[in-house]
């Protein structure tokens, strides 16, 4: 994963209140294998950052050639 990939929870976050699914997108690594992902609503405001393992997201792709 890398800043800007879009990703999903793999699993809910309890202590930030954030269910597992939640779609989010990587605004930074803060070390390898950790990133801080933004929450946001449709109209692009944030309501959540979380620091979050790689193990617990799943990347998303929008076109068949970025999931080759």
């Amino acid at each position: 994963m890398k800043v800007l990939d879009t990703v999903a929870l793999r699993r809910d976050l309890p202590d930030a209140g954030l269910p597992e699914g939640l779609v989010g997108v990587v605004v930074e690594e803060w070390r390898p294998g950790v990133f801080e992902v933004e929450f946001a609503d449709l109209n692009g405001r944030a309501y959540a950052f979380a620091a979050v393992a790689a193990e617990d997201l799943l990347l998303l792709h929008h076109s068949l050639s970025e999931a080759a």
